[in-house]
C-alpha cells in the first residue's frame, strides 16, 4: 500500500502541484485549468512524461471528468447523487467513489475491493489529506479524482482564489 499526503488547500482554476515522496524528492508535478469545458489537470513524471490527466468534459446539467492515463482514456467521472452521502462512479473502471468529501473522507472502490481511502491527517508540519492507496499503479488516476473532488467540494461557492498551490508526499510501507 502506498501512502499519499496532499497538504490542506483548495484546487482552483489555475493549479501547480509538485508530488513528493516521503523525503520530500519530486515525482511528479500537477498542473493545469479549470471551469470550462475542454480545460485539462495534468499530471507529469519529473523527466517530463505525462502520466496522467483529467480533461473536463462538460459543465452544464452535470459536470463530467474524463480520466486518461498514458495517453488512453480510462473512464469519465460524473456525479450519480448527493444524499445522504456523495457518490460518483466511473464505469469504464467500475470504480465507486463514496463517502463525505466536505470533510475529505471518502473512498474508491472496484466492486468490493478497496482501491484508495482518503482521509484528514495532521503531521508536524501542517494538515494535510491522507490518500492510501492499494496498487502503485492506480496512483496517478487516484490523484486525479482526488483533485477533481477539490475541484468539486471548493466550486461550490462563488469566492474563488487566483492560484492555489498544494503538495503531495508519500511513502511505501
Amino acid at each position: 500500500m502506498t501512502e499519499f499526503f496532499i497538504q490542506e488547500k483548495q484546487l482552483s482554476s489555475v493549479t501547480r502541484t509538485i508530488v513528493k515522496d516521503s523525503k520530500g524528492v519530486p515525482l511528479y508535478l500537477m498542473v493545469g485549468h479549470w471551469g470550462r469545458k475542454g480545460n485539462v489537470l495534468s499530471l507529469y513524471a519529473m523527466d517530463g512524461q505525462i502520466v496522467a490527466y483529467i480533461k473536463q468534459a462538460s459543465v452544464i446539467l452535470g459536470r463530467k471528468f474524463e480520466i486518461y492515463q498514458d495517453h488512453t482514456k480510462v473512464g469519465v467521472l460524473h456525479k450519480i447523487f448527493h444524499w445522504p452521502g456523495d457518490f460518483y462512479y466511473i464505469q469504464q473502471l467500475h470504480w465507486a467513489v463514496y463517502g463525505d468529501i466536505y470533510n475529505h473522507q471518502y473512498k474508491i472502490n472496484h466492486f468490493n475491493q478497496p482501491v484508495m481511502t482518503m482521509d484528514k491527517a495532521t503531521l508536524l508540519t501542517g494538515d494535510y489529506y491522507a490518500l492510501d492507496v492499494n496498487e502503485p499503479a492506480d496512483a496517478p488516476v487516484c490523484i486525479c479524482v482526488a483533485a477533481v473532488m477539490d475541484y468539486w467540494l471548493y466550486n461550490r461557492t462563488k469566492h474563488r482564489k487566483k492560484e492555489t498551490t498544494f503538495e503531495i508526499t508519500f511513502s511505501q510501507n
